[in-house]
Formats: C-alpha cells, sequence, structure tokens
C-alpha cells in the first residue's frame, strides 16, 4: 500500500503526500463532520473571527459519531498507519475534526504536536485527509525534517501564550519570518488525498480569508509498539479525563483501543 518511496520521504522528511488512498470514505466522513458540527462534543474549539469566518475544531468524538467509527476501525487508515510507522500493533490515539469557512482571518500557529499529548514514542503518525478541494495557497505547511531536530518546543495557545505556567521548554522560532531558511513542504489536495506526519514534524496552516471554499480535514492519530503514556506539566490536549495510566505504562485501555495487530 506505502511504496518505498513514500515509506523514505515520511522518515527522512516527517510528512509525505499519499494521494487519493482514502478517497472511497471521502463522502461518509463529510457526512460524520457534519453531524459533529450540529452536535459537538465536550472539547470543541469553536472560533469566528471579525471577518466572520469560522474555525471548527473538535476531537475525540469516535465512540458517537459511527462514520467516524467505520472509518477508523474499518479503513486502510491503520493499515497505512502500520506501515508507516514499522510497528507491529496499531493503537487509535484519537481523531480530530478541522474546519476553516471560506474568509477565516485565523491561522494554525507553526507546532508540532508531541508536547501536547500524553504520549511518548517514536512510533507514531497522523494521517490528515482532505475532505474538499486544497489549494496550495490554504494547505497545511510543514518543516521538513523538523522531527529529527531532537527539540521539542514549549506547546502554545493561538495567542502564543505558553500551554503550560512556567513551561521552560524553548519557544517555537519564528518561521514564518524565516521562511527562506527551512525547506517547507505543502501540497495541493484532492478530496480522499492524505498527508502523513510525525508528531514532531513542525507544522502550521495559513488564513483562508484568499480562499472561497471550505477546508474539512480528518486527522487520524496512530501510536505503534512503543507508546507510553506520558504525563505533561497541564493539562494535555485532547486531556482524556478519565484516563487512569501512570507516566511510562504502555499505552492500553478504552481511550486508545488497538485497532491492528500482525501476530492476529
Amino acid at each position: 500500500m506505502i511504496s518505498k518511496d513514500a515509506l523514505h520521504s515520511f522518515q527522512t522528511d516527517g510528512a509525505v503526500y499519499l494521494p487519493g488512498l482514502l478517497k472511497d470514505w471521502v463522502e461518509p466522513l463529510q457526512r460524520g463532520v457534519e453531524r459533529n458540527m450540529k452536535s459537538p462534543g465536550p472539547f470543541v474549539r469553536d472560533y469566528t473571527d471579525d471577518h466572520g469566518g469560522r474555525f471548527f475544531g473538535d476531537y475525540c468524538n469516535w465512540d458517537r459519531i459511527e462514520e467516524y467509527r467505520s472509518f477508523l476501525f474499518d479503513s486502510p487508515a491503520a493499515d497505512i498507519a502500520r506501515q508507516l510507522m514499522g510497528s507491529k500493533t496499531v493503537r487509535l490515539f484519537h481523531e480530530h475534526v478541522l474546519v476553516k469557512e471560506p474568509g477565516t482571518n485565523i491561522p494554525t500557529p507553526w507546532h508540532h504536536d508531541q508536547p501536547y499529548y500524553c504520549v511518548d514514542g517514536k512510533q507514531n503518525v497522523s494521517l490528515w485527509m482532505a475532505l474538499d478541494p486544497v489549494d496550495e495557497s490554504v494547505a497545511v505547511e510543514f518543516v521538513s525534517g523538523s522531527h529529527q531536530w531532537d527539540r521539542w518546543f514549549r506547546p502554545e495557545r493561538f495567542d502564543r501564550t505558553p500551554l503550560y505556567e512556567k513551561d521552560a521548554q524553548e519557544a517555537i522560532p519564528d518561521i514564518e519570518e524565516n521562511r527562506d531558511q527551512y525547506d517547507i513542504l505543502r501540497w495541493q489536495m484532492a478530496p480522499g488525498d492524505v498527508v502523513a506526519f510525525h508528531y514532531l514534524t513542525l507544522h502550521g496552516a495559513p488564513a483562508t480569508t484568499s480562499s472561497t471554499r471550505r477546508r474539512r480535514g480528518f486527522s487520524s492519530r496512530w501510536v505503534g509498539d512503543d507508546a507510553t503514556f506520558a504525563v505533561r506539566p497541564g493539562k494535555t490536549s485532547p486531556p482524556f479525563p478519565n484516563c487512569k495510566l501512570q507516566h511510562g505504562e504502555p499505552l492500553s485501555g478504552s481511550e486508545f483501543p488497538l485497532v491492528r495487530d500482525a501476530a492476529n
């Protein structure tokens, strides 16, 4: 399913474009997103800027939205994740829906995900799937190779304040003002195309003020054999408030279901 070239790009760049792999699942996920937006979950983030553009985000709804559950357990997504991670097992970490309506003046700031997450381990991958055509001008962007910098940057809110009080981790470099110093990857996408990226790959997305299209993205986030639960200095995102795991314990339990196991 994954070519050697694509696997090499994921390992070296920390992000790889996989066109058309999940196109058969676009319509079910579109229905699921519409259901999600009409009935958000407890962790919803719904912003409307001063231009009237809407930026909707929600996660951890797979157990109540049938289309999400069907995709996560029955589609090839988990198999794609297993190949990219080089793992025998695949656990669902969570799903995350991001919808930017046309004219949204809110960019997604540069960041990488793992410092926000309650998980340690190198075997991980996010599959960002386009549910609408995505012009390159509003596509998610990735700093090639940043997952191999051996640097963890502090988690920040959209207003750039630290997520964790008194966080001593280094701040994100000013990538936007120094774009010529980085190899930045982005792709025009069709519905069903996927970008796979590592949890430590720096990424961000521009505002959609210049776009006349919705930009619906569905991210499925996966972990492999080496995943362990991590306690961070503050509330993680997602928070998983009912999880009873201790720091360093293997990721397991109903919040993180085993979806694939090569032994079976």
